[in-house]
Order: structure tokens, then C-alpha cells, then sequence
């Protein structure tokens, strides 16, 4: 699993023209899903992103994480997180999830993010062409790789 994380004042995503989610203060997650991914995978990557400390503190250092400023989850699919660029100038996708099974893990991911957040995470929609407009915040830009966090349990 792939996840960049943006710091944000705020966000939004269209599809066809019609808002489908949108956040003030908070974060926007695009996330890749890879073949292997479970549900360790899913919760180990979802607890990392809402436990980071990179909300600035009355000191301006950041101190602080998603649940302590009250921020929101703005999250969206993004196949082209696992593009293999190596060879060629057309990439590769073939590191990404399929189509069900990204979407399954998907919704688990954002389900989980739920529940950890205790708030609902706004979308996009699965699969769509999707128009992201957000104001970054620092700008604050944050890669996490499943394969690069010690995820204990992990199949």
C-alpha cells in the first residue's frame, strides 16, 4: 500500500461536475492499494497517517496529529501510486490492486479511517476521473510505502 498524505486548510473532489467530498483544515490521502494488501496492512498504514504529528502547536512546531486539531480525512483512490516507470515512456500499473479487489480494500481503508478518526472520511469515487481542488498547508507532503513501516502480523 502507498499512501501520499497532504497537509490541507481545506479540499474538495468532483466527479461529473457534482462535489462527492470536501474538508476544511485536515488531510488528503491518495491511496494506492497493492495485490497483497490486507487488512493488517490497511490498519497498520490508516493508524500511522491519523497518529503523525505534523499539525503546527501554539510554538508553530509540529506537534500535533489529525485528531488533536480536529481534522477531517479527505481520501481518494489512485491507482497510478504503484506507476513502473522503468521501461519505456508508458508506465506500467501492473503493481496495483485489480479493480474489485482495490475497491474492497478501499473501503475497508476508508472504514478504518472512520473509526480511528471519529469522523467520516470524505471521498471521491472509486474508479472515476476525479477533479481535486485544495489549499496545501506548509505545504506538508508525506509519502508512507506498507513495505517501508514495521506491520506486525502481516501475512
Amino acid at each position: 500500500m502507498k499512501v501520499v498524505l497532504q497537509r490541507v486548510k481545506r479540499a474538495s473532489v468532483m466527479v461529473n461536475g457534482k462535489v462527492t467530498g470536501q474538508i476544511e483544515k485536515g488531510i488528503v490521502a491518495l491511496i494506492g492499494v497493492a495485490p497483497d494488501d490486507d487488512e493488517t496492512v490497511l490498519r497498520a498504514v490508516a493508524e500511522k497517517m491519523t497518529g503523525l504529528r505534523i499539525f503546527e502547536d501554539d510554538e508553530g512546531k509540529m506537534n500535533l496529529s489529525l485528531n488533536s486539531v480536529n481534522g477531517k480525512i479527505l481520501a481518494i483512490s489512485q491507482f497510478t501510486l504503484f506507476a513502473d516507470c522503468r521501461k519505456g515512456k508508458r508506465p506500467s500499473f501492473s503493481g496495483a490492486a485489480g479493480g474489485q479487489i482495490a475497491k474492497s480494500m478501499y473501503e475497508k481503508f476508508v472504514s478504518i479511517c472512520d473509526e480511528l478518526s471519529g469522523k467520516k472520511t470524505e471521498t471521491g469515487v472509486f474508479g472515476e476521473d476525479m477533479i481535486i481542488d485544495l489549499t496545501a498547508d506548509g505545504p506538508v507532503t508525506i509519502i508512507l510505502n506498507s513495505d517501508e513501516l514495521n506491520i506486525s502480523g502481516r501475512q
